[in-house]
C-alpha cells in the first residue's frame, strides 16, 4: 500500500513543491507541539501554584526587559504566553477535529440513507443541502451566536472589554 501511495500523482506533485513540503512540516510541528503540550510547554498555564503576579506583563525574550524564562512574554496575570498558545491549540484542534468528524458522520450517514431510500426523502435531503450551500458560513455562525445569546442569561455573557 505504501508503494502504491508513492507511485500516485498526489505524492509526485507533493514532492515536487518545496513550499508544500515546508507547509506540511510546519503543520506537523504545530500539531505535534499541541499534542505534546504537557511535555513541551515550559509552564502549565492552568496551574495557579506556578503563577506569579510579579511576572505580569513581561515582554518577549528578545525585547528589552524580557526574560529567557518566558520566550513570548507573559500576560497581565503572569501566565506564559507560549505555554498558553500550546495548551490552547490542543483545545482548538479537538474542537476542529470533532466538528469534522460530526459533519462526516452526519453527511455520509444521511446521504447514504437518502440515496438508499430514494424518492421524496432523497429530494428533500438534496434541497436542504442546496439551501445550506447557498448560505455563507459567517451568517450561520452569527445566527447560532444570536440564538445562544438569547437563550443564555445576560449575566453569563462576556463583559465588554475596554480598548483604552
Amino acid at each position: 500500500m505504501l508503494a502504491r501511495a508513492r507511485d500516485s500523482d498526489l505524492w509526485w506533485s507533493f514532492t515536487r513543491s518545496p513550499l508544500t513540503i515546508a507547509a506540511a512540516i510546519v503543520t506537523a510541528l504545530m500539531i505535534g507541539a499541541a499534542v505534546l503540550a504537557p511535555w513541551v510547554a515550559p509552564h502549565n498555564p492552568f496551574d495557579p501554584r506556578t503563577l506569579s503576579i510579579m511576572n505580569a506583563d513581561t515582554p518577549p525574550a528578545w525585547a528589552a526587559g524580557g526574560s529567557a524564562k518566558f520566550l513570548l512574554g507573559t500576560d497581565n496575570q503572569g501566565r506564559d504566553i507560549l505555554s498558553t498558545i500550546l495548551y490552547g491549540s490542543r483545545i482548538s484542534l479537538l474542537v476542529g477535529f470533532s466538528a469534522i468528524l460530526f459533519a462526516v458522520v452526519l453527511g455520509v450517514g444521511l446521504g447514504l440513507y437518502a440515496g438508499f431510500r430514494g424518492g421524496w426523502l432523497d429530494a428533500a435531503v438534496m434541497r436542504v443541502a442546496d439551501i445550506q450551500l447557498t448560505i455563507p458560513g459567517i451568517l450561520i455562525a452569527l445566527a447560532i451566536d444570536g440564538v445562544i445569546r438569547s437563550l443564555v442569561p445576560s449575566s453569563a455573557h462576556d463583559p465588554p472589554r475596554s480598548t483604552c
